[in-house]
């Protein structure tokens, strides 16, 4: 089972303030539990998110060189 992890927690492993996560919420672009009135965020979804907002870098076309 997956550690579900505070709203403060997510933006320290994000590297965010807490209102970045909240935003996150807030628009429904992140899966999140509702235990009462508290907002947890499953591990692996911050993993997930994290992988899918990873942006791979450009490849140089291939007729080109690289400037030293």
């Amino acid at each position: 089972m997956d550690r579900l992890l505070t709203v403060a927690q997510v933006a320290e492993l994000l590297g965010t303030t807490v209102r970045f996560p909240r935003r996150l919420i807030e628009e429904r672009r992140i899966e999140y539990v509702k235990v009462g009135r508290h907002v947890r965020i499953r591990e692996s979804v911050v993993a997930a998110l994290i992988e899918t907002s990873t942006v791979a870098p450009r490849r140089a076309p291939s007729g080109l060189r690289a400037v030293a």
